[in-house]
């Protein structure tokens, strides 16, 4: 507890906003909530019209949660809506299911304090790992990210990773318009594009606590694939090298 205050205390000088994406996920709330570090500024619950008590459950076990109920479907229109209501100075965007761990946010923060623009979590980095990744969705994960890394000149590890934190000044030139789990690969192609210093955080994540993913591997890997070409075509590949690098 004193270590996280005298982060807050020392090198905490912007305001820090959670972002948390929900649909049905009452059981699992306890135990994500239990893990975010007391000195962030908001959290928001974007609700994706639950039919079990997720909205109620996040109240009671956080007083001064801010609910945003979102307007369409998908995981990408929950987060950009989240986005737009969230007031901090560093957006922060984590999973509802527990497969996230509140704990390493100061690290993607302590990344950003210390000069990037956008901290990108990564399971391939030293230090990070998964609990939850088949063999089928880290093949596809890893074709998708070297056909970024040859298409746009990054250097990442993890492409389809949900655990990022970003400057909140930097949403406008990422310029964000996607509904569905594409939205991290968008995240991290028009970060590139726009020239911003980017540097992977190392992260573990866990297995889903309760209930069913609604990933479909087959289906929104064509998505992501759809969004890395329909990106390039468009003609906005990388101007200039983008700076990649493993936060240190």
């Amino acid at each position: 507890m004193q270590e996280d205050l005298d982060f807050m205390n020392k090198q905490h000088p912007a305001s820090v906003s959670v972002i948390v994406p929900a649909m049905n996920e009452a059981e699992n709330l306890p135990h994500v909530f239990a893990t975010l570090p007391g000195w962030i500024d908001e959290v928001i619950l974007v609700d994706g019209n639950s039919t079990d008590d997720t909205v109620a459950v996040a109240r009671r076990l956080r007083p001064g949660l801010r609910v945003v109920v979102q307007t369409r479907r998908g995981k990408g229109n929950a987060l950009i809506e989240g986005f737009q209501a969230a007031r901090g100075d560093i957006i922060v965007m984590i999973d509802a299911d527990g497969s996230t761990d509140g704990r390493e946010i100061r690290s993607f923060v302590d990344t950003l304090l210390h000069g990037a623009d956008f901290a990108k979590g990564s399971r391939y980095a030293p230090g990070g790992g998964s609990d939850d990744l088949s063999p089928v969705r880290s093949l596809g994960n890893k074709v998708l990210t070297g056909l970024t890394n040859l298409l746009y000149g990054t250097r990442y590890t993890d492409l389809c990773y949900g655990y990022n934190a970003f400057w909140a000044r930097h949403l406008e030139a990422m310029d964000l318009d996607c509904d569905g789990f594409e939205i991290e690969t968008l995240m991290n192609v028009r970060a590139a594009q726009a020239g911003l210093v980017i540097r992977e955080v190392p992260s573990h994540e866990r297995s889903r606590i309760h209930g069913a993913s609604n990933l479909h591997a087959v289906r929104d890997g064509w998505r992501v694939l759809k969004t890395i070409i329909r990106e390039r075509a468009r003609g906005t590949a990388v101007t200039t090298q983008p700076q990649v690098a493993l936060a240190k």
